[in-house]
């Protein structure tokens, strides 16, 4: 459901909203390629377009007519403020509003970490992948504090049109790789990348200790 309230927009994020719109370049589906709801893109170094260097992606919707994700490493400083100011006491440490993506940065998607998985939704909350939860920015906080043990608030979303993700994860630009409960949440997202891609077993962890430039190896 999107809510404008000048001079933001609210975007109460719930699966298969067709309100959150893709803008990137069609491309043709790629069979046998992993669906992505509720796991992590993380990018691999060195990713061409900068925007997305070094991220880490949860990924909220993903079907054959696009895909739908928030940055999850990318705090910013900006701070929430009336009437959203509310929710300050829910938001999990960095209490920052962190910057989600390139897509309708005008927008705000919330993502609440519940007390146990929601089996469906409920007036202000909306199920994505376990304890991950959309929420509703225009409720009342007081509604929801004692069903979760924390939010995040992201500014913008990355959105891919059909078939461009399945290809730049074919193409090798992503990695597909499982979310655990904290990663969302991280209290470090500014190490969540390197921490991420540590934890993936074999030589694959190799790559957290790659420099930023590749150059340098």
């Amino acid at each position: 459901m999107l809510i404008q309230t000048p001079p933001r927009l609210y975007v109460n994020y719930r699966p298969y909203d067709r309100k959150l719109t893709y803008k990137r370049k069609n491309g043709g589906v790629i069979p046998g390629t992993p669906p992505t709801k509720g796991r992590l893109l993380v990018a691999t170094p060195p990713l061409e377009e900068a925007t997305f260097d070094r991220t880490v992606i949860f990924m909220l919707e993903h079907q054959e007519d696009g895909a739908i994700g928030v940055v999850i490493n990318r705090p910013s400083i900006e701070s929430l403020d009336e009437p959203l100011d509310r929710w300050i006491d829910l938001q999990s440490v960095p209490s920052s509003i962190f910057a989600g993506g390139p897509v309708e940065q005008s927008a705000l998607i919330a993502l609440a970490e519940t007390t146990e998985p929601l089996v469906e939704s409920s007036e202000y909350l909306s199920p994505i992948s376990g304890t991950i939860a959309s929420a509703d920015l225009t409720a009342d906080p007081a509604l929801v504090a004692a069903e979760v043990r924390g939010v995040r608030v992201f500014r913008g979303y990355a959105g891919w049109g059909p078939g461009q993700l399945e290809g730049e994860i074919e193409a090798g630009a992503w990695l597909v790789l499982d979310s655990e409960s904290g990663d969302v949440f991280s209290d470090s997202p500014d190490e969540l990348w390197r921490t991420v891609v540590r934890r993936q077993p074999g030589r694959l962890s190799w790559l957290a200790d790659a420099p930023d430039d590749l150059s340098w190896n």
